[in-house]
C-alpha cells in the first residue's frame, strides 16, 4: 500500500536519513520509534505529502483516505462537540451537515420547495447508501470511548480544554474510518480508561495503522511490526515493541562484532602495508592490498541506545505525617468534586490516586500541594515537609526567550556551571543542546526540563501529576529507575500502566460512593477491584 524506495530528506545541513526502504501493506499496524528528531514526524508528513523528499520515490494507491492524528491541533469553536466530531466523517459528515440544512429549509416553507424536496431526496439516498443513518450512534460510541459526558457531547467545544480538544480530534479522524491512521501520540491526554478503549478500536480495526507511542504496553498491544529511525538509518523488525527491544540489541552485538572483526583485518593489512612499503620485492603485494583496502566497504560502529541517568539526591526526612487532609470539601459552581474526604500521607508511601474523567484527580493534587485550598475542612502539609510539585501548568511556566540552561540556572543560581550542565546532560540535554530555547522545546522536552528542576532541589515530598504525558520511553524508564530508589514520599497521577506497577505501593480511587484506599501495589488494586487493565506488565 505504502512503498518507500530509497528515499532520501534533509533540512539544510541536517539528513534525516538516506536510501530509507519499507513497504506498509493494507491493514498492518505499524509503530514508527526513534529518538526526538529522528525523523518520525517528517515520515508522516511524506506519507500526506505535506513534505517533499530530495531523492527516491514513494509510491501510494491514488484512491487511498489518510487520517493523520497530530499534537499541533487547531483551536475548534461555535459548535458541539458532536457536531464537530461527525464534521470529520468526510463526505458523509458533509451530507449529515446537508441534510440538517435542508430540513431547516423544509420547516421554513421558504424559497423553492419543489427543489429543496428534490435535492433532500437526492443527498438522502447518497446518505443512506454510505451508511449515515449509524453515522451518530457511531459517533457517541467512539466519544464516549474516548471518556466524554453526555453533558460535553452536547455542550460548545470552545468550552473545552486543550487536552479536550485533542480528543476531540482523535474522534473525528477514527469516525473517518480512513484507509490509513497516522497517529502520534494518540494516548498523551487519554486516561487509562480511554487507553484501553482505543486500543481495542485499533487492534479491531480493519484499515492501517501507523503510530508513535511513548507507552510501550500500548505498542505491545497494537503493533505487529516497528521501524525505527536510527542515525539516518531504517530499519524493519516483525513484531511487538518488547520484541524489538531484544531483537536491536541482538543485532547492534552482532553489528559490532563485524565492526571488530573489520577492524581487526584493516589494522592487519595495514601493518602488512607499512612494513614492508620500502621493500622493491614486496612492492606489488603492498600495492595490492592498498587497492584491496580502498574497495573495501568500511563498516560504521552502531549506534547504542543510551538511557539517561536520573538521580534524586538523599532530601530531608519529614515527620511521619506528610499529608493531612480531614473533611475536604471541594467544588466548582453546583459541580461537588469532593465532599467529606479524609486520607493520611505517611512518609515513604507512594500513593496513585486513580479515577474516571471527572473524578477530581487533580483538584486532589491541587490541595496536596496547596495550589488551591478545600472550601471546608483542611488539607494540610505536615512538619518539615519540603515539595516537589508537577503540574502542566508548571510546564506552562517555563519563561519563554530563556535557553534551557539560564532556565535552570534561574531556578537554582547557586549552583556550579558544571552541575547544572551535568543536570541538563542527563535529562537529554547535553552539550550545545542546553543552549536551546524553551520557545522551541516540544512537549517532552518541556516535561523533562520541568523535572529536571525538581530532581535539582531534592524535596522529601513529590506531587506529580501525569509526569510521564509527554516523556519518551527511555526518559519514563530512567524516571521510574529514579523513583523506585527515592526514599521521600511520593503521591501522583498516571495513566501510564508500567509506571503505575512499578511506582506505587498505595492506591486510592476515587469513585461516585467517595474514595476507596487499597494498600498494595497496582497489580494487586487491579486484582483486589476488580477493574482489569488489559496490557498491564506484571
Amino acid at each position: 500500500m505504502i512503498s518507500f524506495n530509497r528515499v532520501g530528506k534533509q533540512f539544510g545541513p541536517q539528513i534525516l536519513f538516506t536510501d530509507a526502504n519499507f513497504q506498509i501493506n493494507p491493514g498492518e499496524k505499524v509503530g514508527l520509534v526513534g529518538a526526538n528528531g529522528s525523523g518520525k514526524s517528517t515520515i508522516f508528513r511524506l506519507i500526506t505529502s505535506e513534505e517533499g523528499y530530495d531523492e527516491g520515490h514513494i509510491e501510494m494507491p491514488k484512491r487511498m483516505t489518510i487520517g493523520y492524528f497530530r499534537q499541533d491541533v487547531g483551536e475548534y469553536s461555535g459548535r458541539t462537540v458532536l457536531e464537530e466530531t461527525k464534521a470529520g466523517a468526510g463526505e458523509l459528515g458533509a451530507l449529515d451537515q446537508e441534510l440538517q440544512a435542508l430540513e431547516t429549509a423544509m420547516a421554513d416553507g421558504s424559497g423553492d420547495m419543489d427543489r429543496v424536496i428534490e435535492q433532500y431526496g437526492e443527498v438522502q439516498a447518497r446518505y443512506e447508501s454510505l451508511g449515515g443513518y449509524e453515522l451518530e450512534g457511531n459517533t457517541y460510541a467512539i466519544l464516549a470511548g474516548l471518556g466524554f459526558r453526555q453533558d460535553q457531547i452536547d455542550g460548545d467545544i470552545g468550552l473545552l480544554s486543550g487536552g479536550w480538544k485533542m480528543r476531540v480530534a482523535l474522534a473525528r479522524i477514527l469516525l473517518g474510518r480512513p484507509d490509513v491512521l497516522l497517529l502520534d501520540e494518540p494516548t498523551n491526554y487519554l486516561d487509562i480508561e480511554s487507553i484501553l478503549w482505543l486500543e481495542d478500536f485499533l487492534r479491531a480495526y480493519p484499515g492501517t495503522v501507523v503510530m508513535t507511542c511513548h507507552d510501550r504496553d500500548v505498542m505491545n498491544r497494537v503493533v505487529t511490526r516497528i521501524i525505527e529511525i536510527d542515525g539516518g538509518e531504517l530499519r524493519t523488525y516483525n513484531g511487538d515493541y518488547d520484541f524489538y527491544e531484544q531483537a536491536r540489541e541482538i543485532d547492534a552485538t552482532e553489528r559490532e562484532a563485524a565492526y571488530a572483526r573489520q577492524q581487526s583485518m584493516l589494522a592487519k593489512e595495514m601493518r602488512f602495508v607499512e612494513r614492508f612499503k620500502a621493500q622493491a620485492a614486496k612492492a606489488a603485494q603492498v600495492q595490492s592490498r592498498v587497492k584491496k583496502l580502498e574497495k573495501i566497504e568500511k563498516l560504521t560502529p552502531p549506534r547504542r541506545i543510551v538511557e539517561p541517568e536520573i538521580r534524586f539526591k538523599d532530601p530531608s526526612r519529614s515527620g511521619d505525617d506528610v499529608i493531612k487532609i480531614a473533611k475536604a470539601r471541594k467544588s466548582y459552581g453546583e459541580h461537588v468534586v469532593h465532599d467529606d474526604l479524609s486520607l493520611l500521607i505517611r512518609r515513604s508511601e507512594r500513593w496513585a490516586i486513580m479515577g474516571a474523567n471527572g473524578a477530581g484527580k487533580t483538584t486532589l493534587l491541587k490541595m496536596m500541594a496547596g495550589v488551591i485550598r478545600p472550601d471546608a475542612g483542611s488539607a494540610e502539609q505536615g512538619a518539615s515537609v519540603t515539595m516537589g510539585y508537577f503540574s502542566q501548568l508548571q510546564m506552562e511556566q517555563l519563561t519563554p526567550g530563556r535557553t534551557v540552561f539560564e532556565e535552570l540556572q534561574a531556578h537554582s543560581p547557586s549552583a556550579s556551571i558544571g552541575e547544572l550542565m551535568g543536570l541538563a546532560g542527563a535529562f537529554g540535554f547535553p552539550g550545545k543542546d542546553a543552549e536551546k530555547k524553551v520557545d522551541v522545546l516540544s512537549g517532552g522536552e518541556k516535561s523533562r526540563l520541568a523535572i529536571a528542576k525538581i530532581v535539582h532541589d531534592s524535596p522529601n515530598l513529590l506531587v506529580l501529576d501525569e509526569p510521564t504525558n509527554h516523556l519518551d520511553i527511555l526518559t519514563k524508564r530512567a524516571l521510574v529507575k529514579a523513583l523506585r530508589s527515592y526514599s521521600g514520599t511520593i503521591v501522583f497521577v498516571s495513566h501510564d500502566r508500567a509506571f503505575l506497577d512499578a511506582v506505587a505501593n498505595r492506591v486510592l480511587e476515587l469513585t461516585s460512593e467517595g474514595p476507596h484506599a487499597y494498600p498494595g501495589t497496582y497489580a494487586e488494586y487491579v486484582a483486589a477491584s476488580g477493574h482489569a487493565a488489559p496490557g498491564m506488565r506484571q
